[in-house]
């Protein structure tokens, strides 16, 4: 485990306007806060939930990782999966003979007392492969030992563990005895890495390590590697991995870390992004996981739980495999108040029941859970393996919601109230889903608590949630789902211009009547808009806006009126005119990891002059931002940018260009614009 740290820069001075991230305010003490608004939206479907969703990271120098008692915790709270043997000490364990050369290895922590403690709690492995310090044939020895000898059936198995802190980008923390540290290189050993462990067993899923989108190194390109880590990585071994693995620690304050969940979505998007563009034929079999997480701020108390079940919830929706928290126990820290709570300051979920170096505080007694193991088991109540997120939105920052659908009908929704000083009354609106009469069961975990408090009471459109709290609902359907026809399938896009696309996708199954027709519905935050419906199983959208994202999900009728399940989720994005009166060229140069040298080339393709233009464009997010800029007027209001020229840059000639330039700042991932607007006219990209 490591948290980066950015590398300094010399650039970095003019980043100093460019923290956009927004920071949560609670309300002012003794106001009232306005009733704030939930919407479910059963018809926009996202990711099912894998049986491998609730992750934990344990580690070789834990004493406790095979005791009895500490599997039984973790079983009870609904762990799925469970990652070996710890973090940056996976490249130095040696698992043949069980040392960690220059680490700590604590007794009862080898392999096979690691197995029967992932058996005891029914969970699957995740097995981090030595890179830094071992060899393609030991791991391929490890596979054999695990699913020939021993026939543990170990399917997931990543090579190695933030391999890119070699000190190939400055920052050295991770072992790495190769000579040659580049992203080159590791990409070549994930090739033989692979090669020999599935010459043992065919079946195993082997992963390489990227960066988080948004995270240092993310962006940066280092001595003669072709680009970036991940573009290095995944142009040259993405042939032959099976999913990428990331690691995510958002840092800042309680509230700035609470903010950050809202990252999630073009997060996942973006690296989705560059596994497409750079891993070859076949990439969307190549799977995500997130298998560190924690804060920087209350580790112990219920930030942590507030912000574990959010991010949880933010990544499994978007079709992360598996989330791990880190860890199961680490040790006090640094011990501090944090909402009125002690807190340890400590990375595990369990109390290690230490004490600080003075002793004069300890930890609860051993295996005591803290805040975040009441978090992941809110995670268990909410969300089950093959359940359906849905969207869930709300219209207040301080509040935030999830929601996934039953194969049974039933609805569980998460609400989350990052507010620590104030209850927040909350409506609930539904859109495809009636809920019954009946009072819901009630899951809540309030600040400071033992554990989850469970009744049933209330309704399923109001409740009250208190400062600082989980709350989750799980409602029965008014109408059952007998009859209703199966969900449509996968939906693809093709033909994606500018302004259209068209969307298909695999039959539904009808139930007790047959099929009408289809119903193609476009995600616009929680509310569906739909796009069209067809008896066919295709659909040509148009007029769709140049540069947008768009979600869509598809819905089957049948002539009873009866409605499926959402399918599950298509995104994609439309791009800018093929050809045009104008072509603008935006370029991005020097990444830093929280900021770049752009550049903008406006190009005229008409047999006249232009005389004064005006270029705009918007940003994909709210902590995107130009900083400064030359060679033109730079003016950036929310996420428009709007850039006029200088006296002498008025005239475009027929046929020739301008250019300016502008230091770009994010503090988020750097979604790049795809569209850009010249006097009124959107251009053509190149």
């Amino acid at each position: 485990m490591h948290i980066p740290k950015r590398r300094a820069s010399l650039l970095a001075s003019l980043l100093l306007a460019a923290t956009a991230l927004s920071v949560i305010n609670p309300p002012t003490a003794g106001a009232a806060p306005d009733p704030v608004t939930v919407t479910v939206n059963a018809r926009a479907g996202l990711a099912t939930v894998p049986d491998t969703a609730l992750g934990v990271n344990h580690a070789i120098w834990d004493q406790n990782l095979g005791t009895a008692e500490t599997s039984d915790l973790l079983r009870d709270a609904g762990v799925q999966m469970m990652r070996y043997p710890g973090g940056s000490y996976a490249d130095i364990y040696h698992w043949k003979d069980h040392t960690a050369p220059g680490g700590y290895v604590a007794p009862n922590t080898d392999f096979d007392t690691f197995m029967a403690a992932v058996q005891r709690v029914g969970a699957q492995p995740m097995i981090i492969a030595n890179y830094g310090t071992g060899t393609p044939a030991e791991a391929a020895d490890w596979v054999r030992y695990a699913n020939v000898t021993k026939g543990y059936g170990a399917k997931f198995w990543t090579v190695g563990n933030e391999n890119y802190g070699n000190g190939h980008y400055g920052s050295a923390w991770e072992a790495d005895n190769h000579p040659d540290k580049s992203a080159t290189q590791y990409a070549r050993l994930v090739i033989e890495y692979a090669d020999a462990m599935k010459a043992v067993d065919p079946s195993v899923r082997v992963g390489a390590v990227l960066t988080m989108p948004g995270n240092w190194p993310d962006g940066i390109t280092a001595g003669s590697d072709p680009g970036s880590w991940n573009q290095t990585v995944l142009s040259l071994a993405g042939g032959k991995i099976d999913f990428v693995d990331v690691h995510w620690y958002p840092g800042g304050t309680a509230a700035e870390s609470l903010a950050r969940t809202s990252h999630i979505p073009d997060a996942t998007y973006l690296l989705r992004q560059q596994i497409t563009r750079y891993a070859g034929p076949n990439a969307d079999r190549i799977g995500i996981s997130l298998t560190e997480l924690n804060v920087d701020a209350g580790r112990t108390t219920q930030p942590a739980a507030l912000f574990l079940a959010d991010a949880y919830s933010g990544l499994l929706e978007n079709g992360i495999l598996t989330v791990h928290w880190w860890n199961v126990h680490n040790g006090i820290g640094t011990v501090s108040e944090v909402a009125g709570q002690t807190d340890y300051n400590d990375f595990g979920m369990l109390s290690s029941g230490t004490c600080t170096e003075d002793g004069s505080v300890c930890e609860p007694p051993l295996n005591t859970p803290f805040a975040p193991y009441h978090g992941l088991t809110m995670m268990k109540l909410f969300a089950r393996a093959g359940d359906q997120f849905i969207r869930a939105g709300t219209d207040e920052p301080l509040v935030t919601a999830h929601a996934v659908r039953r194969g049974n009908g039933d609805l569980a929704v998460l609400l989350v109230n990052k507010d620590p000083d104030a209850a927040h009354e909350v409506t609930i609106d539904y859109a495809g889903f009636t809920p019954s009469g009946a009072a819901p069961m009630v899951s809540t975990l309030t600040n400071g608590a033992s554990g989850i408090a469970t009744s049933q009471s209330g309704t399923a459109t109001s409740r009250t949630l208190p400062a600082y709290s989980l709350t989750t609902l799980v409602l029965r359907a008014a109408d059952g789902t007998a009859g209703r026809p199966t969900a449509p399938g996968q939906p693809t896009a093709s033909g994606v211009t500018d302004r259209a696309a068209t969307i298909s996708w695999p039959a539904a199954a009808p139930g007790g009547s047959p099929i009408a027709k289809y119903e193609v519905h476009r995600q616009n935050g929680a509310v569906s808009e739909q796009f069209g419906e067809t008896t066919a199983t295709s659909f040509t959208v148009g007029n769709l806006v140049p540069g947008s994202r768009y979600t869509v999900n598809v819905l089957a009728r049948d002539t009873a009126g009866r409605v499926s399940w959402a399918s599950p989720p298509l995104t994609f994005a439309t791009g800018s005119p093929a050809s045009g009166a104008c072509t603008v060229r935006f370029t991005t140069n020097n990444d830093w990891g929280n900021g770049y040298i752009g550049g903008v080339e406006i190009v005229n393709n008409r047999t006249s002059p232009i005389n004064g233009w005006t270029l705009t464009w918007t940003w994909p997010t709210g902590w995107q931002q130009v900083s400064s800029g030359w060679s033109a007027t730079w003016e950036q209001v929310g996420t428009a940018v709007r850039v006029t020229p200088t006296d002498d840059s008025r005239q475009i000639v027929a046929g020739g260009s301008v250019s300016a330039g502008f230091v770009g700042a994010y503090s988020g991932p750097n979604v790049l614009p795809t569209a850009f607007t010249l006097n009124g006219t959107v251009c053509a990209t190149g």
